[in-house]
């Protein structure tokens, strides 16, 4: 493999626990802790052998009782390292054979390998610049709890695995389950050897062969490596050996089993969250289909405002804006001998503590009533209705984050209102222009009433004084000091019944504009305590989703 070559792997693999990593962090308090330990224990495996040497290639021997491994072993190595006898099991703790021992130490201290070999060099198969440990290791079920641990935990850091099945127990249900379907991403890295096949006549060689490659597609282990040897008559072990030597020497074997623990780690993530990495599916299940939420839409934030709106009584207090501005025009624009009386309402807008000016935005609160069982009720399905909406698509587990993001912020929601209902600028205190020209021309029709009330009082003390009455001049046959009552009168009563009705038109156009800021108001509310929740999580999702098939390889 070319230095180019590795170093693009090398780059590549990089980028991949890179993934990996992002996507456990963005996983946490959305997976079990027990999965996201697990892909922390590959990042950190990962991390610890790229630190050791480069330059080594580590295969391990794994087998069951009685299947030959060790004596594999030996023939491979081309002398007596292992120690292979009938009494069985023979090997109870891992044996390093070594061809290219400097540089291994630290690694076989990471592996815990105490009983090491330096091999001697084999024509055709490995020298001093091979690096190549060969390990023998504890059968995989032994009836001793402390080897099968060493199994086990070797399966998880050996760079390449070496599988060696006998003819009796090919087929072994523990094997396969245990060990080799749950290593199905890892192919690229395991040799299958099936030993001893000398005790099989000629004849059924092939055709056992061919059973055990099939179980082994079965495992998702289809294109791996099947070669037959028998390690007592040296059958096969030459095929054996260069198969070996060419994953040695191609020096990627390393990268290829960490490659292939990231992609088993981004499936059980995968399997755990519901999210599809794009084809790759978990051991033993298939992934499922979604991977994405819905999100707020345009359409679903307004709907939910307009709910809080209505549960937070704006309508309410929009009709009091109303209401309030009528009483305002009537106080200063009615018939000034009537509009006294308007004094003695009360101002909605006062009675709900909505025209309290000079007190701080964050101190200021409603007299509205408070929230009732309908209310609430209203508004907890309003955001429940909107965390559906949002959440819609997503695997269970992020669904159930997303919801519950909604619901986090919604027990705050009755007091936000509140304040942002008492905050919302409503022009109460706001004249209208049009009042201090009805207020002067009433006052003028008032006292041009009043002026012929007393020329007409004049006019009666003197004739009742006996006093010469003077003419009083006349208008279309009316005398002055009546058309002056009457027309003030009258223009007073017409100006009273106008300014009624234009001050209906404008506490309309009053209260849309109050109802748009407190919908606003509220909108802002809800984007704070129950939209930008939702969506940090809808966007924790994406770019889980877009990690994890980064991770996988995917992207």
């Amino acid at each position: 493999m070319s230095r180019h070559g590795a170093a693009r792997e090398a780059s590549q693999l990089d980028r991949r626990l890179e993934a990996l990593d992002s996507a456990r962090e963005l996983a946490s308090g959305v997976l079990p802790e027990q999965t996201l330990a697990g892909v922390l224990q590959v990042l950190d495996r990962a991390s610890s052998r790229r630190s050791l040497s480069g330059d080594h290639t580590v295969v391990g021997f794994f087998g069951a009782t009685g299947s030959g491994k060790s004596s594999l072993f030996n023939a491979v190595s081309g002398e007596e390292v292992a120690t292979a006898a009938v009494r069985r099991p023979t090997t109870t703790e891992p044996l390093a054979g070594i061809w290219g021992v400097q540089g291994s130490d630290p690694l076989l201290d990471w592996l815990e390998v105490h009983k090491r070999h330096a091999a001697a060099a084999i024509e055709g198969f490995a020298d001093d610049d091979t690096g190549l440990i060969l390990l023998d290791l504890p059968d995989f079920d032994s009836t001793r709890a402390a080897n099968r641990e060493i199994v086990q935990r070797m399966v998880g850091l050996v760079d390449v695995l070496v599988w060696v099945l006998d003819p009796q127990k090919y087929a072994d249900a523990a094997v396969h389950n245990d060990f080799l379907a749950p290593l199905s991403s890892h192919g690229a890295v395991t040799i299958v050897v099936l030993n001893q096949i000398d005790r099989l006549p000629d004849h059924e060689v092939r055709p056992v062969l061919e059973s055990l490659t099939a179980i082994l597609a079965r495992d998702g282990l289809g294109k791996v490596q099947v070669l037959g040897a028998s390690a007592v008559l040296g059958t096969g072990v030459d095929k054996v050996r260069a198969a070996i030597r060419e994953v040695a020497m191609q020096r990627k074997a390393m990268s290829q089993r960490l490659a292939a623990d990231v992609t088993q780690a981004s499936a059980r993530l995968a399997e755990a969250s519901g999210v599809s990495t794009g084809g790759m599916k978990p051991a033993g299940r298939g992934a499922a289909a979604g991977a994405t939420a819905a999100g707020a839409t345009a359409a679903s934030k307004a709907r939910l405002a307009g709910e809080l709106a209505v549960a937070a009584n704006v309508p309410l207090v929009v009709d009091a804006v109303a209401r309030s501005y009528r009483l305002e025009a009537t106080r200063r624009t009615g018939w000034p001998v009537t509009r006294w009386l308007a004094r003695f309402r009360p101002d909605p807008l006062r009675r709900l503590n909505l025209r309290r000016e000079g007190a701080k935005p964050e101190l200021n609160r409603t007299s509205l009533p408070p929230a009732g069982a309908p209310e609430q009720a209203r508004a907890d399905a309003a955001v429940r209705e909107f965390a559906e909406a949002a959440s819609a698509g997503a695997p269970g587990p992020w669904r159930a984050v997303i919801r519950g993001a909604a619901r986090d912020g919604s027990g705050r929601l009755p007091d936000a209102l509140d304040q942002a209902i008492a905050s919302t600028d409503l022009s109460a205190g706001r004249k209208s222009w049009w009042w201090g020209v009805f207020n002067a021309v009433q006052w003028l029709a008032l006292v041009t009433a009043l002026a012929g009330f007393a020329w007409l009082g004049v006019l009666a003390a003197l004739g009742y004084l006996q006093l010469p009455v003077p003419e009083v001049p006349r208008v279309q046959g009316w005398p002055v000091p009546t058309v002056m009552i009457a027309g003030g009168v009258l223009l007073g009563i017409v100006l009273a019944i106008g300014a009624r009705f234009i001050s209906g038109a404008a506490a309309a156009s009053r209260s849309a504009v109050a109802r748009k800021r407190l919908t606003a108001a509220v909108a802002a509310v809800a984007e704070e305590l129950v939209v930008a929740p939702v969506e940090r999580e809808v966007g924790r999702l994406a770019t889980f989703t877009a990690a994890l098939k980064a991770a996988a390889g995917r992207q």
